[in-house]
């Protein structure tokens, strides 16, 4: 009798461990076709003028260019940046990846946050993110310049 349970304990253990292994392949696979969706949708507005409140390639601001680039992967998130902070998980700087959000607050000194930007990779600790500027509409900037690190708030992680 003890054979019987021991044998039925190690076909459950086989079983469960493959189960949570595919899973887990499933939902880092999924993912991952979902950022890349994200990122290379907003790549492709690179050069659209600047427009507060728009969400076209008539002109974006930059919460509508992140809203708007979700929106292709079927992830609605709230309009503003600074509700848009709100979402996620907060993650260090360091740690960003690829589709990832980092915040800002570029307008004031107060940490409000008004601006908000989609990394579209970190290498070797070299942030680059996309994102609508007022002045050169959207463009892709780096954290090296002093004006980002000054600026910034938080990242957050959807994924």
């Amino acid at each position: 009798m003890s054979k019987i349970y021991f044998f039925l304990i190690v076909v459950l253990l086989f079983l469960s461990a493959c189960s949570s292994t595919q899973d887990v392949y499933s939902v880092n696979s999924s993912s991952n076709i979902k950022i890349n969706n994200v990122v290379d949708f907003a790549l492709k507005h690179k050069g659209v003028k600047y427009k507060y409140g728009g969400t076209t390639d008539k002109g974006m601001d930059c919460s509508g260019l992140v809203t708007t680039s979700f929106k292709e992967a079927n992830i609605t998130l709230p309009r503003s940046s600074g509700d848009m902070a709100k979402e996620g998980k907060e993650i260090p700087l360091e740690s960003v990846k690829k589709g990832d959000l980092v915040f800002f607050a570029a307008r004031n000194r107060k940490k409000n946050i008004d601006h908000v930007g989609l990394v579209t990779e970190n290498k070797n600790g070299k942030i680059r993110f996309i994102h609508s500027t007022t002045q050169r509409g959207v463009i892709i900037s780096s954290f090296s310049e002093e004006y980002w690190q000054r600026t910034f708030v938080k990242a957050v992680t959807l994924f």
